[in-house]
């Protein structure tokens, strides 16, 4: 296989990836920042749901994957004769060399450590010895392997509350539940009656299966299936559609019960709280790497 390098300005990434994969035959593109590492990177964030704010970088850097060398300099030959191209060079065109991909894949994904009593492990490793808790989650399509502090924030919580209040979780929603891997988290340390939505259908799905793995019940669908009060509420998404979803979240939490969201910025604090502000007091409970975890309880 060969890969094409290309350096090209945000207005260009667009229709560049379009033309290599629809009409160019690439057989995979990624786009990352040509200034990556140095002073001028610059930092590129959406939200799910909401359009990205553009499309690449100021300098963008496409990478696109070919069968073999003669495609690969067929597509950068006709993409520098349009009338558009003098925005665009050429930065490499190489050998791919041939590798293990599902052996590379797998080495890239480590144990995660949650507490020292409960991991994340991928079903291609053993569980470390320490591990009395330990969720088999293997990376997918879905958001949620562990390696992200916001999950482990969450499931940190989930094993540091348990003890106390797992006999109070008859009722557990998994709001935005990505692979499934906090309702999972839940079920292990003893919450009963467990409802996970998405709004992703490929989540759902992957909930579903890691469930299945794990040994443990619980029901996966659409948002719709969520109804009622739970005396625990979990959202692991990001802050603008917390603050949206502010009314149906508090909404589902059970008096007494507890709400823990993640996916917030430590800047974000103040507007979350702001947001919640009529139903629930949201605090700080944890945080790691910048990002933080915001929980509360509903008066009785």
């Amino acid at each position: 296989m060969h890969e094409l390098v290309l350096r090209l300005p945000a207005s260009l990434v667009e229709a560049v990836s379009e033309a290599l994969v629809d009409e160019l035959e690439a057989l995979s593109v990624s786009v990352a920042d040509a200034d990556a590492g140095t002073e001028a990177e610059q930092a590129l964030f959406g939200e799910p749901g909401m359009p990205v704010p553009r499309e690449g970088w100021q300098r963008s850097e496409v990478t696109a994957l070919f069968a073999s060398e003669a495609e690969a300099t067929e597509a950068a030959t006709l993409l520098l004769a349009q009338d558009w191209a003098e925005e665009l060079s050429v930065q490499a065109l190489r050998e791919v060399a041939d590798q293990d991909w599902v052996r590379l894949t797998q080495s890239q994904f480590a144990p995660v450590e949650v507490t020292p009593s409960f991991w994340i492990v991928p079903s291609w490793h053993d569980a470390p010895a320490a591990a009395q808790t330990v969720i088999r989650l293997d990376p997918g399509l879905a958001f949620g392997t562990g390696t992200h502090p916001t999950t482990r924030m969450c499931l940190r919580w989930i094993a540091k509350q348990a003890p106390t209040l797992a006999p109070s979780w008859n009722r557990v929603l998994d709001y935005g539940c990505g692979s499934g891997i906090l309702a999972i988290g839940c079920a292990l340390h003893g919450a009963r009656d467990i409802t996970a939505v998405d709004i992703d259908l490929a989540a759902v799905q992957s909930t579903l299966d890691n469930a299945q793995a794990n040994q443990v019940a619980l029901r996966a669908g659409l948002p719709e299936l969520a109804a009622g009060t739970y005396p625990l509420v979990l959202a692991n998404i990001l802050a603008t559609p917390l603050k949206l979803l502010a009314p149906l979240l508090a909404g589902h939490v059970a008096p007494d019960g507890q709400l823990v969201l993640a996916g917030i910025l430590a800047r974000q604090a103040d507007a979350l709280k702001a947001a919640y502000a009529p139903w629930l007091a949201l605090e700080v409970s944890d945080s790691e790497d910048g990002w933080i975890l915001m929980t509360a309880q509903c008066q009785g």
